[in-house]
């Protein structure tokens, strides 16, 4: 069987699994791209759960308690408590009128006096009686409309605050320079609170600005003065009277001159993907990987790496240049930190519990798990900081984190099982 058709026998195989053993020719099913990071060490220590008295549950509710109803009833409970006062002090009152106007009697006997007393004592009481029930259900009723009057007095009593949210959720970086909240009414603690957001709004507004001017100034005046460096260049080399020490030299000066443009294209890409995105449309996460890996695999081909795919349909929203140049940057790192020989890259999209995946996995020099998130940070590189900069600039893995962000969604890496590592991308589904 020729080179090519075992190559394309291999594309056409279930994906090799990224947590596969070390050994090269050893091949199993993948495990599905949702599947859980794999720990890194012994497990957490188990406790015993911490044994919670009645007091500690009452003073955690207020923390589990909305603030709407908590207003409610705290209104509730004001107006419960002054109808209970007003109904104690009608009883008491009631009662002492009733006695108060009894007519006094002459009575012949002791006997019939003391009579005539009991059926007064008698009479009262009844009396105290009819309106304690009375009461009681009154306040029943009262308690009742209270918590209804309270929860509407607390949701106009929010209806600004809501409003204020409300505009900060429909706040990008495209309308902030006219949207504001212009809350209107007296100048009390809510309309001081949302022209102070207003105040903030405007700084923002001139901070995004200046970035967006800084990055356009920088676009231009530092990609210039390198194309001007690499157009001079190429027509001293193209100079058939050069000599070779010159040509070497010229060669040379490409090669950094190369370097500090894709360096400078790379921070440039970086502050366009911290940003709010410009562009938002539909599209395939499943396309845009399946472009990356057409404009990447001569470059895997030269490195001698072989590249399996398992791409599905993962429909999502966001910008499809950035996308594709996030998973183009994986797949570069895959292929450019991998095995000196028959080194593989595995790259697969779909989708997973709801969410769009794409999983990047890569033989390689073993990672250790705590310098998988400091691979992330600007201009770092395993075992070098700045120091072993031919393969790359450093950018590649913030990039990737930087766009997955601006697109609501999170990346993670765990080295892979023999070396290599292995990042996951989610997105929200579109």
């Amino acid at each position: 069987m020729s080179e090519g058709a075992e190559r394309r026998a291999e594309q056409t195989h279930p994906m090799i699994s990224p947590h596969s053993a070390s050994k090269a020719t050893r091949v199993q099913e993948a495990p599905p791209p949702s599947g859980p990071p794999v720990w890194d060490g012994p497990p957490p220590p188990a406790y015993p759960p911490a044994q919670r008295t009645t007091m500690d549950r009452m003073k955690a509710l207020p923390g589990k308690v909305s603030i709407r109803w908590r207003l409610t009833v705290t209104y509730a409970a004001l107006v419960f408590v002054a109808s209970a006062v007003v109904l104690f002090s009608l009883y008491t009152i009631v009662a002492r009128a009733i006695d108060q106007s009894w007519p006094e009697l002459t009575w012949g006997t002791a006997r019939d006096e003391l009579t005539w007393r009991d059926s007064r004592l008698a009479a009262v009481s009844r009396a105290q009686d009819a309106l304690l029930q009375s009461s009681v259900m009154a306040l029943i009723g009262v308690g009742i409309l209270s918590l209804i009057i309270g929860y509407f007095v607390a949701d106009r009593a929010l209806r600004p605050v809501a409003r204020m949210t409300a505009a900060a959720r429909r706040l990008s970086e495209s309308t902030l320079a006219h949207q504001r909240i212009a809350l209107e009414g007296p100048n009390d603690e809510l309309k001081e609170l949302a022209d102070t957001f207003d105040a903030m709004l405007t700084r923002l507004n001139v901070a995004f600005d200046a970035q967006r001017r800084f990055v356009a100034n920088a676009s231009h005046e530092l990609r210039t003065p390198l194309t001007i460096n690499r157009t001079v260049l190429e027509i001293a080399l193209s100079d058939p009277e050069a000599s070779e020490d010159l040509k070497a030299l010229g060669r040379t000066l490409l090669e950094v001159n190369a370097r500090n443009e894709k360096l400078i294209e790379g921070l440039l890409l970086l502050a366009r993907s911290e940003r709010e995105l410009a562009v938002r449309k539909p599209l395939d996460v499943q396309e845009a990987a399946r472009t990356a890996v057409e404009q990447l695999t001569p470059f895997a081909a030269e490195h001698g790496v072989t590249v399996s795919t398992e791409l599905v349909s993962a429909p999502t929203v966001g910008d499809p240049v950035l996308l594709e140049r996030c998973v183009g940057n994986l797949m570069e790192n895959a292929v450019k930190y991998n095995i000196p020989e028959n080194g593989k890259v595995w790259i697969r999209a779909g989708m997973a519990d709801g969410a769009v995946v794409v999983q990047v996995a890569n033989t390689g020099q073993l990672v250790p798990a705590y310098e998988v998130n400091s691979l992330f940070e600007p201009f770092r590189r395993l075992h070098a900081d700045r120091v072993d900069s031919a393969k790359g600039s450093g950018l590649g893995l913030s990039i990737v984190r930087a766009v997955v962000q601006a697109h609501g969604g999170n990346v993670t890496a765990v080295p892979r099982d023999g070396g290599g590592l292995v990042v996951t991308i989610r997105l929200p589904k579109g």
